[in-house]
């Protein structure tokens, strides 16, 4: 299912009227505290986008509490420093839903960790709520949530939307090189992107990959730059897409059309190497997602939380906006159920939508997935910009090419 632009609107502005930080600030919560069980990579290579999802879980946790709670108890996140590492947030996770004894679960970042949160869920028979798996098929437990908007067939949806944008601009690509990490996610939809583009037309001159973790691109740009192709495909994770852009900056090579798939946003909107760099989103902090009151509300204190954590990029983009939806379906589903029993939370989650600062959520297709709202945005002048499809993007905004 996609959303169209005066859908998105219509649903957006009702949200405004009963959901996040309005309308029942300081309503009363008493009782025991509920304990929401989580982890983040607060140290290790995923740190710097899992800071924006610690940021966006407190925002939404303090919200939470002012209007009342859940249930009309207030609300504790238990969060756990799970190093970036798989097995470490499995280990977690176990001490969470058996020590700790917390009564709700939330995902860790990142695939790979998210899979580990997954099986133990699954092994106690916790709903879990996540915001950034990526791989549909490997969501095999009924009663996980995604919260980030790629669509059942994220490695068909998004290198569509991304082929589509370029497409659409006034030097489209013939030629394409896709270079990868083997991070579950990023890897799954690389590869998806390599089948895409040659249904398309586009002519592969290079395909590399990487061990999450490396540091060193030199190599890889200068298969770049040898190759010189019309679009790069990198399946970049966090610090990886600056890393490349600086390997690529240190030989002199400036790529025409580039693609980043899970940036660090905010490192990379402050490299000046980056200007024109593209990446997909499900919002930004830009008309119309702006128009939605809450999420309004949610970028300005987004925004003061975030400067005083000294983040290089303040404003609410997708990791944001993908962090503060799973809090909302969390909240969505205890409501629902007006309940803290998991089955309960997942059974009304199955059959019921959700509305979320990025769109309308359902989970009824592969993996618990359902619509896909893939946007394309871009670096222009020092700002993430959505550019595609032009119903979403910024005001005046269109792809350009460096």
């Amino acid at each position: 299912m996609t959303l169209d632009r005066r859908s998105f609107v219509t649903a957006a502005s009702a949200l405004g009227a009963s959901a996040l930080f309005s309308p029942y600030a300081n309503a009363q919560a008493t009782g025991a505290p509920i304990k929401v069980g989580g982890t983040l990579s607060l140290t290790g290579p995923l740190a710097s986008p899992s800071l924006i999802h610690k940021i966006t879980g407190e925002l939404y946790v303090d919200s939470l509490n002012k209007r009342g709670g859940l249930l009309g108890r207030p609300v504790e996140w238990v969060l756990k420093d799970d190093q970036s590492k798989p097995d470490v947030a499995r280990t977690l996770y176990e001490q969470l839903v058996t020590s700790d004894k917390v009564d709700l679960l939330i995902g860790p970042y990142g695939t790979g960790s998210i899979l580990s949160a997954m099986g133990v869920a699954q092994r106690y028979g916790k709903t879990i709520v996540h915001h950034t798996f990526g791989i549909p098929s490997m969501a095999k437990y009924d009663q996980q949530f995604h919260a980030w908007a790629l669509g059942p067939e994220p490695e068909k949806a998004v290198p569509n939307v991304v082929f589509d944008a370029v497409a659409a601009s006034p030097k489209p690509p013939k030629t394409i090189a896709i270079v990868t990490s083997k991070f579950p996610s990023v890897h799954f939809v690389s590869l998806g992107a390599r089948e895409v583009a040659k249904q398309r037309g586009l002519t592969e001159v290079l395909f590399l990959e990487w061990d999450f973790g490396n540091r060193d691109f030199g190599p890889i740009a200068g298969r770049l730059k040898d190759a010189d192709p019309d679009l790069i495909f990198a399946g970049a994770l966090g610090l990886e897409g600056n890393m490349l852009l600086d390997a690529m900056k240190k030989i002199d090579y400036k790529p025409k059309h580039h693609f980043y798939h899970v940036p660090a946003p905010g490192p990379m909107l402050k490299a000046p190497e980056a200007d024109g760099a593209l990446s997909i989103t499900i919002f930004e902090d830009h008309p119309p997602f702006t128009n939605n009151p809450v999420a309004a509300e949610f970028v300005q204190a987004y925004r003061e939380r975030a400067t005083r954590a000294g983040l290089p990029d303040t404003t609410v983009e997708t990791q944001a906006a993908a962090s503060f939806s799973a809090w909302q379906i969390l909240e969505a589903g205890v409501k629902g159920a007006n309940s803290l029993d998991d089955k309960a939370i997942a059974t009304w989650l199955r059959k019921s939508e959700v509305d979320t600062i990025q769109g309308r959520m359902r989970f009824n297709e592969k993996g618990n997935f359902g619509a896909d709202y893939n946007r394309v945005k871009q670096i222009q002048n020092g700002k993430w910009l959505t550019v595609w499809p032009p119903a979403f993007a910024a005001p005046g905004a269109k792809l350009v090419v460096k």
